[in-house]
Protein backbone atom coordinates (compact mmCIF):
# COMPACT_ATOMS: atom_id res chain seq x y z
CA UNK A 1 0.00 0.00 0.00
CA UNK A 2 2.64 2.13 0.59
CA UNK A 3 4.25 2.46 -2.76
CA UNK A 4 1.05 3.22 -4.36
CA UNK A 5 0.41 5.48 -1.79
CA UNK A 6 3.91 7.34 -1.53
CA UNK A 7 3.53 10.40 -3.14
CA UNK A 8 0.52 11.22 0.21
CA UNK A 9 2.09 13.07 3.30
CA UNK A 10 1.82 10.66 6.20
CA UNK A 11 -1.05 12.21 7.75
CA UNK A 12 -3.11 12.11 4.50
CA UNK A 13 -1.60 8.18 5.10
CA UNK A 14 -2.66 7.04 8.01
CA UNK A 15 -5.92 8.85 7.53
CA UNK A 16 -6.38 6.78 4.49
CA UNK A 17 -5.03 3.31 5.73
CA UNK A 18 -7.44 3.51 8.65
CA UNK A 19 -10.49 4.45 6.32
CA UNK A 20 -9.64 1.14 4.66
CA UNK A 21 -9.30 -0.59 7.79
CA UNK A 22 -12.92 0.49 8.45
CA UNK A 23 -14.50 -0.54 5.20
CA UNK A 24 -17.13 -3.78 5.45
CA UNK A 25 -15.78 -6.60 3.80
CA UNK A 26 -17.33 -9.89 1.93
CA UNK A 27 -16.78 -13.28 3.54
CA UNK A 28 -14.93 -15.26 0.55
CA UNK A 29 -16.57 -18.51 -0.70
CA UNK A 30 -16.57 -20.70 -3.70
CA UNK A 31 -20.21 -20.75 -5.78
CA UNK A 32 -20.57 -24.42 -4.67
CA UNK A 33 -20.90 -22.93 -1.01
CA UNK A 34 -24.59 -22.03 0.24
CA UNK A 35 -25.26 -18.72 1.46
CA UNK A 36 -24.01 -18.36 5.28
CA UNK A 37 -26.58 -18.19 8.13
CA UNK A 38 -24.79 -15.67 9.88
CA UNK A 39 -26.31 -12.11 9.69
CA UNK A 40 -23.05 -9.95 8.72
CA UNK A 41 -24.95 -6.74 8.70
CA UNK A 42 -25.15 -7.20 12.83
CA UNK A 43 -21.25 -7.13 12.37
CA UNK A 44 -19.97 -6.45 9.66
CA UNK A 45 -16.35 -7.57 8.51
CA UNK A 46 -13.77 -5.29 8.59
CA UNK A 47 -9.91 -5.80 8.98
CA UNK A 48 -9.11 -3.45 11.53
CA UNK A 49 -11.51 -6.10 13.77
CA UNK A 50 -10.76 -8.90 12.11
CA UNK A 51 -6.96 -8.29 13.17
CA UNK A 52 -7.77 -7.23 16.58
CA UNK A 53 -9.50 -10.86 16.99
CA UNK A 54 -7.02 -12.77 15.60
CA UNK A 55 -4.63 -11.06 18.44
CA UNK A 56 -7.02 -12.09 20.72
CA UNK A 57 -7.40 -15.27 19.48
CA UNK A 58 -3.72 -16.32 20.32
CA UNK A 59 -3.15 -14.25 23.47
CA UNK A 60 -2.78 -16.03 26.54
CA UNK A 61 -4.27 -12.83 28.26
CA UNK A 62 -7.90 -13.87 28.19
CA UNK A 63 -6.73 -16.75 30.71
CA UNK A 64 -6.89 -16.67 34.16
CA UNK A 65 -2.46 -17.16 34.48
CA UNK A 66 -1.97 -16.20 31.14
CA UNK A 67 -1.01 -19.74 29.73
CA UNK A 68 -3.94 -20.69 27.60
CA UNK A 69 -5.18 -19.12 24.47
CA UNK A 70 -8.45 -19.99 21.95
CA UNK A 71 -5.45 -21.24 19.80
CA UNK A 72 -4.40 -23.62 22.72
CA UNK A 73 -6.98 -25.93 21.72
CA UNK A 74 -8.14 -24.93 18.44
CA UNK A 75 -4.29 -25.03 16.54
CA UNK A 76 -4.27 -23.58 12.73
CA UNK A 77 -1.76 -26.46 11.33
CA UNK A 78 -5.00 -29.01 12.83
CA UNK A 79 -7.91 -27.40 11.03
CA UNK A 80 -8.26 -25.43 14.68
CA UNK A 81 -8.86 -28.34 16.50
CA UNK A 82 -6.44 -30.32 19.00
CA UNK A 83 -5.28 -32.88 17.48
CA UNK A 84 -4.38 -36.23 19.42
CA UNK A 85 -5.64 -35.16 22.80
CA UNK A 86 -9.20 -36.73 23.62
CA UNK A 87 -10.13 -33.18 25.86
CA UNK A 88 -9.18 -30.22 25.94
CA UNK A 89 -6.94 -28.90 28.19
CA UNK A 90 -6.55 -25.84 30.28
CA UNK A 91 -5.23 -23.62 32.82
CA UNK A 92 -3.22 -25.40 35.51
CA UNK A 93 -3.07 -28.75 33.88
CA UNK A 94 -7.19 -28.79 33.85
CA UNK A 95 -9.18 -30.99 31.77
CA UNK A 96 -12.11 -30.14 30.23
CA UNK A 97 -15.26 -31.79 29.29
CA UNK A 98 -15.03 -32.61 25.74
CA UNK A 99 -12.86 -32.92 22.58
CA UNK A 100 -12.26 -29.40 21.16
CA UNK A 101 -14.55 -28.92 18.19
CA UNK A 102 -13.22 -27.92 14.91
CA UNK A 103 -14.37 -23.83 14.54
CA UNK A 104 -13.43 -23.25 10.55
CA UNK A 105 -16.91 -22.62 8.04
CA UNK A 106 -19.05 -21.14 11.39
CA UNK A 107 -20.49 -18.83 9.54
CA UNK A 108 -22.92 -22.23 8.13
CA UNK A 109 -23.81 -22.56 11.62
CA UNK A 110 -26.64 -21.88 13.86
CA UNK A 111 -25.28 -23.05 17.01
CA UNK A 112 -22.33 -24.26 18.71
CA UNK A 113 -20.62 -26.81 21.28
CA UNK A 114 -21.14 -29.87 20.65
CA UNK A 115 -24.53 -29.77 22.75
CA UNK A 116 -25.63 -26.35 20.87
CA UNK A 117 -26.24 -24.22 24.12
CA UNK A 118 -24.68 -21.19 22.49
CA UNK A 119 -27.14 -20.09 19.70
CA UNK A 120 -24.89 -16.89 19.00
CA UNK A 121 -21.29 -16.96 18.11
CA UNK A 122 -21.10 -13.58 18.88
CA UNK A 123 -20.15 -14.86 22.79
CA UNK A 124 -19.25 -18.20 22.26
CA UNK A 125 -15.95 -17.04 23.37
CA UNK A 126 -17.23 -16.63 26.81
CA UNK A 127 -17.65 -20.88 27.41
CA UNK A 128 -14.00 -21.55 27.58
CA UNK A 129 -13.21 -18.07 28.75
CA UNK A 130 -14.98 -18.67 31.98
CA UNK A 131 -14.98 -22.36 32.05
CA UNK A 132 -12.92 -23.42 35.64
CA UNK A 133 -11.20 -25.80 33.47
CA UNK A 134 -10.12 -24.10 30.07
CA UNK A 135 -9.38 -20.79 30.56
CA UNK A 136 -10.35 -19.84 34.29
CA UNK A 137 -11.45 -15.99 33.82
CA UNK A 138 -13.89 -13.46 34.87
CA UNK A 139 -15.06 -11.91 31.23
CA UNK A 140 -15.08 -8.39 33.56
CA UNK A 141 -11.58 -9.42 34.23
CA UNK A 142 -10.28 -9.88 30.96
CA UNK A 143 -11.42 -6.86 29.96
CA UNK A 144 -9.73 -4.66 32.61
CA UNK A 145 -6.46 -6.10 31.77
CA UNK A 146 -7.13 -5.39 28.27
CA UNK A 147 -8.03 -1.62 28.98
CA UNK A 148 -4.64 -1.94 31.22
CA UNK A 149 -2.98 -2.35 27.48
CA UNK A 150 -1.60 0.47 25.40
CA UNK A 151 -1.37 -1.78 22.67
CA UNK A 152 -5.32 -3.04 22.97
CA UNK A 153 -6.24 0.55 23.50
CA UNK A 154 -4.56 1.46 19.67
CA UNK A 155 -6.09 -1.95 18.62
CA UNK A 156 -9.43 -1.25 19.81
CA UNK A 157 -9.03 2.52 18.66
CA UNK A 158 -8.85 1.35 15.06
CA UNK A 159 -11.65 -1.05 15.18
CA UNK A 160 -14.36 0.69 17.06
CA UNK A 161 -13.02 4.33 16.86
CA UNK A 162 -12.74 4.67 20.65
CA UNK A 163 -10.25 2.85 22.48
CA UNK A 164 -12.57 0.94 25.34
CA UNK A 165 -12.80 -2.14 25.92
CA UNK A 166 -15.48 -3.84 26.32
CA UNK A 167 -16.93 -7.79 26.47
CA UNK A 168 -19.17 -6.89 23.31
CA UNK A 169 -16.44 -5.97 21.32
CA UNK A 170 -13.79 -8.36 22.68
CA UNK A 171 -16.52 -11.23 21.28
CA UNK A 172 -17.35 -9.47 18.01
CA UNK A 173 -13.19 -9.53 17.49
CA UNK A 174 -13.11 -12.76 17.92
CA UNK A 175 -15.85 -14.04 16.22
CA UNK A 176 -14.97 -11.83 12.97
CA UNK A 177 -11.52 -13.50 12.97
CA UNK A 178 -13.35 -17.16 13.63
CA UNK A 179 -16.03 -16.62 10.58
CA UNK A 180 -13.38 -15.54 8.09
CA UNK A 181 -11.97 -19.35 8.76
CA UNK A 182 -13.25 -20.86 5.35
CA UNK A 183 -12.54 -24.39 4.29
CA UNK A 184 -13.34 -24.74 0.59
CA UNK A 185 -9.78 -25.47 -0.84
CA UNK A 186 -9.56 -29.61 -0.36
CA UNK A 187 -9.48 -31.87 -3.64
CA UNK A 188 -13.79 -32.45 -3.53
CA UNK A 189 -13.71 -28.52 -3.85
CA UNK A 190 -11.60 -28.42 -6.99
CA UNK A 191 -13.56 -31.17 -8.01
CA UNK A 192 -17.27 -29.54 -7.64
CA UNK A 193 -15.24 -26.20 -9.80
CA UNK A 194 -14.03 -28.55 -12.32
CA UNK A 195 -10.40 -27.92 -11.13
CA UNK A 196 -9.49 -31.87 -10.76
CA UNK A 197 -11.58 -35.15 -11.31
CA UNK A 198 -11.33 -38.21 -8.69
CA UNK A 199 -9.94 -40.77 -9.22
CA UNK A 200 -11.62 -44.17 -9.64
CA UNK A 201 -11.11 -45.02 -5.83
CA UNK A 202 -12.25 -41.66 -4.80
CA UNK A 203 -14.70 -41.55 -6.64
CA UNK A 204 -16.56 -44.88 -5.76
CA UNK A 205 -15.90 -43.69 -2.25
CA UNK A 206 -17.78 -40.83 -3.04
CA UNK A 207 -20.95 -43.21 -4.53
CA UNK A 208 -20.48 -44.71 -1.14
CA UNK A 209 -20.67 -41.66 0.69
CA UNK A 210 -23.79 -40.25 -0.90
CA UNK A 211 -25.43 -43.70 -0.16
CA UNK A 212 -24.99 -43.68 3.48
CA UNK A 213 -23.53 -41.53 4.80
CA UNK A 214 -24.62 -37.58 2.96
CA UNK A 215 -27.92 -37.43 5.14
CA UNK A 216 -26.17 -36.32 8.33
CA UNK A 217 -23.06 -35.15 6.58
CA UNK A 218 -24.52 -33.26 3.64
CA UNK A 219 -22.51 -31.89 0.93
CA UNK A 220 -20.93 -29.48 0.58
CA UNK A 221 -19.74 -28.69 4.58
CA UNK A 222 -20.21 -32.39 5.21
CA UNK A 223 -22.84 -31.53 8.33
CA UNK A 224 -26.13 -30.14 8.72
CA UNK A 225 -25.03 -28.87 11.79
CA UNK A 226 -28.14 -30.47 13.46
CA UNK A 227 -27.76 -32.79 16.00
CA UNK A 228 -28.16 -36.85 16.54
CA UNK A 229 -27.54 -39.95 18.22
CA UNK A 230 -25.01 -41.61 16.49
CA UNK A 231 -24.90 -44.64 18.29
CA UNK A 232 -22.59 -44.18 21.14
CA UNK A 233 -22.22 -45.84 24.35
CA UNK A 234 -22.64 -43.19 27.39
CA UNK A 235 -18.97 -42.28 28.76
CA UNK A 236 -19.80 -42.88 32.90
CA UNK A 237 -16.44 -40.81 32.96
CA UNK A 238 -18.31 -38.00 31.86
CA UNK A 239 -21.29 -38.41 32.67
CA UNK A 240 -22.09 -36.38 29.56
CA UNK A 241 -25.54 -37.38 27.88
CA UNK A 242 -24.99 -34.60 25.01
CA UNK A 243 -28.04 -31.55 24.80
CA UNK A 244 -29.63 -33.72 27.75
CA UNK A 245 -27.39 -32.60 30.19
CA UNK A 246 -28.89 -28.83 29.33
CA UNK A 247 -32.22 -29.19 28.49
CA UNK A 248 -33.16 -32.80 30.13
CA UNK A 249 -35.65 -33.40 27.72
CA UNK A 250 -35.81 -37.31 27.01
CA UNK A 251 -35.63 -36.30 23.38
CA UNK A 252 -32.42 -34.94 23.62
CA UNK A 253 -31.03 -37.96 25.06
CA UNK A 254 -27.18 -38.73 23.77
CA UNK A 255 -27.70 -35.86 21.35
CA UNK A 256 -24.75 -34.00 20.02
CA UNK A 257 -23.49 -32.18 16.87
CA UNK A 258 -23.06 -33.65 13.81
CA UNK A 259 -19.25 -32.33 13.08
CA UNK A 260 -18.19 -31.41 9.71
CA UNK A 261 -16.23 -34.56 7.62
CA UNK A 262 -13.72 -32.28 6.70
CA UNK A 263 -10.23 -32.34 7.52
CA UNK A 264 -10.68 -35.10 8.98
CA UNK A 265 -6.34 -35.95 8.74
CA UNK A 266 -5.92 -33.47 11.03
CA UNK A 267 -8.74 -33.56 13.73
CA UNK A 268 -8.09 -36.85 15.60
CA UNK A 269 -9.17 -38.06 17.76
CA UNK A 270 -13.04 -38.16 16.78
CA UNK A 271 -16.50 -37.93 18.51
CA UNK A 272 -17.52 -35.69 21.41
CA UNK A 273 -15.17 -37.55 23.98
CA UNK A 274 -12.44 -38.26 21.58
CA UNK A 275 -12.92 -42.27 22.05
CA UNK A 276 -12.06 -43.01 18.42
CA UNK A 277 -8.21 -42.82 17.19
CA UNK A 278 -8.51 -43.53 13.75
CA UNK A 279 -11.18 -43.37 11.49
CA UNK A 280 -10.98 -47.37 10.81
CA UNK A 281 -12.79 -47.18 14.63
CA UNK A 282 -15.60 -44.74 13.67
CA UNK A 283 -16.24 -47.35 10.44
CA UNK A 284 -16.30 -50.24 13.07
CA UNK A 285 -18.38 -48.47 15.77
CA UNK A 286 -21.23 -47.97 12.61
CA UNK A 287 -20.55 -51.79 12.00
CA UNK A 288 -20.53 -53.20 14.75
CA UNK A 289 -20.94 -50.83 17.87
CA UNK A 290 -24.19 -49.10 17.65
CA UNK A 291 -26.27 -48.67 21.10
CA UNK A 292 -29.75 -48.83 20.77
CA UNK A 293 -31.99 -46.62 22.74
CA UNK A 294 -35.34 -44.35 21.83
CA UNK A 295 -33.47 -40.93 20.28
CA UNK A 296 -31.10 -43.23 17.92
CA UNK A 297 -30.85 -41.89 14.42
CA UNK A 298 -33.40 -43.59 12.42
CA UNK A 299 -30.47 -43.85 9.55
CA UNK A 300 -28.73 -46.02 11.79
CA UNK A 301 -31.21 -48.51 13.10
CA UNK A 302 -29.41 -51.32 11.14
CA UNK A 303 -25.56 -51.36 10.88
CA UNK A 304 -23.99 -49.94 7.93
CA UNK A 305 -21.19 -52.20 6.67
CA UNK A 306 -18.60 -51.73 4.33
CA UNK A 307 -16.48 -54.88 2.97
CA UNK A 308 -12.69 -53.87 2.90
CA UNK A 309 -12.50 -52.81 -0.76
CA UNK A 310 -15.48 -50.31 0.13
CA UNK A 311 -13.78 -49.00 3.73
CA UNK A 312 -10.64 -48.06 1.26
CA UNK A 313 -12.01 -46.12 -1.43
CA UNK A 314 -14.69 -44.62 1.24
CA UNK A 315 -11.56 -43.60 3.17
CA UNK A 316 -10.13 -42.72 0.07
CA UNK A 317 -12.78 -39.58 -0.78
CA UNK A 318 -12.69 -38.51 2.55
CA UNK A 319 -8.93 -37.55 2.10
CA UNK A 320 -10.08 -35.54 -0.37
CA UNK A 321 -11.72 -33.28 1.91
CA UNK A 322 -8.20 -32.50 3.73
CA UNK A 323 -7.61 -28.58 2.98
CA UNK A 324 -3.93 -28.10 2.72
CA UNK A 325 -4.50 -24.71 2.12
CA UNK A 326 -6.51 -24.02 5.09
CA UNK A 327 -3.96 -25.22 7.85
CA UNK A 328 -1.29 -23.52 5.77
CA UNK A 329 -2.89 -20.01 5.41
CA UNK A 330 -0.62 -17.41 7.21
CA UNK A 331 -3.89 -15.12 7.30
CA UNK A 332 -5.09 -17.46 10.48
CA UNK A 333 -1.83 -17.94 12.03
CA UNK A 334 -0.36 -15.99 14.75
CA UNK A 335 1.47 -12.67 13.77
Amino acid sequence: MYSKFKSLGFLSLFILMAFYSLQDLQLIYPDHFPKPVYDFKKNPLKQSTIDLGRKLFYDPILSRDHTISCSSCHLSDQAFSHAGNHLSKGIEDGIGDRNSPVIFNLAWQKTFMWDGSVVNIDVQALAPINHPKEMGEDINVAVRKLNQSKEYKMLFYKSFGDSLATSERLMKALSQFQLTIVSANAKYDKVKQGKAKFTASENKGYQLFKQSCSSCHSEPLFSTYEFANNGLSYNSELKDYGKWNKTFESADKMMFKIPSLRNLAYTYPYMHDGRFKTLNEVLEHYENGIVKRPTLAKQLEKPIVFDPKEKEDLLAFLATLNDSVLVSNPEFQNK
